[in-house]
């Protein structure tokens, strides 16, 4: 295979392995590519950089994105500048695949803030009622450690801030991709790359449509967080709390049907109307999650009291035949046994906040 064609061909691997999240580092990526398209030694020159890998995995999810990509990465862009106007202070500069536009399937929206108090950025984000995680990663890079400031937050798009010292602001960071500098955007920057980008789109309208669109999994946070404070008869719930219930529910459900996210939704989400009106849960629950949930969990939540009839025999044939006439008749009574499943004291169970997080990550893997 000459060496132009085999660069190609190990580009594509490579870039094929980052797609799938199978990979995460362009040097990784390239090694594991070479060494199963090649059973002998490479030439450095044979291997593709990491910016001929990028544009490969650019071209997959042009490839099985299509147009929903290209909504996705509007909407990206303006959701960072929603954020970054909140954390003006700071100084924000977009830097990544967003403002690149190379995003793929589950991309974060990366922003680098500048401040010598992490506990500020926090403060601010939990001013606008942003739900965030904290991490300091560890990196050793040409023999020194450095220890990085990672704010991952969970909103409609995942972002990833980092944050640097006050005085790093003007620094010139260099790419990892092209090895040169970094492309980033300040606020001002950022505003006349939308007005370039989008000329039909009003940049405060865009950004105050971004503001009113709904974070359906904070919704559902609201919902099921209440349900730590419902007690049930112990003779049928020895568990405990209605969120503890839930909460062995869909770890059943996971174990059974691990990337199906309506049904695990409906799994998650059975009992939330038992937190607003106990005398009729089912329908409390439904229109808490008008629109916020597709039609199947909807139908999975609003029969899951049917069919511990039809478990128990006491369900009449004529409405036992309705329900058997939908396609998802076999994930009702899945439900049904991970619902009596889920009643264990004692019982292992994912936080709620895990349990989200791995909802998220099937909504921005699968779409």
């Amino acid at each position: 295979m000459r060496g132009s064609k085999l660069r190609r061909h190990i580009a594509w691997e490579a870039a094929r392995l980052m797609y799938s999240r199978q990979e995460s580092e362009y040097f990784r990526a390239k090694v594991k590519a070479a060494r199963r398209l090649c059973k002998g030694w490479i030439k450095p020159a044979d291997l593709p950089s990491n910016s001929e890998i990028r544009e490969q995995v650019l071209l997959l999810a042009r490839l099985y994105e299509g147009e929903e990509r290209t909504k996705n990465l509007r909407d990206m862009r303006f959701e960072a500048l929603r954020l970054m106007r909140f954390l003006r202070r700071y100084r924000p500069r977009l830097i990544g695949s967003v403002l690149t536009g190379h995003i793929r399937t589950g991309s974060d929206i990366d922003v680098h803030v500048f401040s010598d108090s992490i506990d500020g950025v926090t403060t601010a984000l939990d001013e606008e009622g942003f739900v965030y995680d904290v991490e300091r990663k560890q990196v050793r890079k040409h023999g020194e450690e450095r220890v990085f400031t990672h704010v991952h937050v969970r909103d409609r798009f995942p972002f990833e801030l980092t944050i640097y010292a006050a005085d790093q602001a003007h620094y010139v960071f260099k790419s990892s991709i092209t090895g040169k500098a970094m492309e980033r955007a300040s606020i001002a920057e950022l505003e006349a790359f939308l007005v370039h980008e989008y000329p039909d789109v009003d940049v405060e309208s865009a950004v105050a449509e971004v503001e009113e669109k709904i974070d359906r999994f904070q919704v559902y946070e609201a919902l099921l967080l209440p349900l730590e404070n419902v007690r049930q008869s112990r003779k049928y719930h020895p568990e405990g709390d209605a969120l503890y219930h839930s909460l062995q529910v869909f770890q059943l459900a996971s174990d059974e049907l691990p990337y199906d996210e309506e049904f695990l939704l409906a799994a998650l989400l059975h009992d939330v109307g038992k937190a607003i009106d106990p005398g009729d849960h089912v329908l409390a629950g439904v229109e808490a999650l008008q629109g916020f949930i597709t039609e199947r969990t909807t139908w999975l939540i609003q029969h899951h009291m049917d069919a511990h009839r039809v478990l128990d025999r006491e369900i009449g044939r004529r409405a036992h035949r309705r329900l058997r006439e939908s396609e998802s008749y076999d994930e009702l009574i899945l439900l049904c046994r991970c619902d009596r499943g889920g009643r264990v004291a004692g019982a292992d169970a994912p936080e709620l906040d895990e349990a989200l997080d791995y909802l998220r990550e099937i909504a921005q893997t699968f779409g």
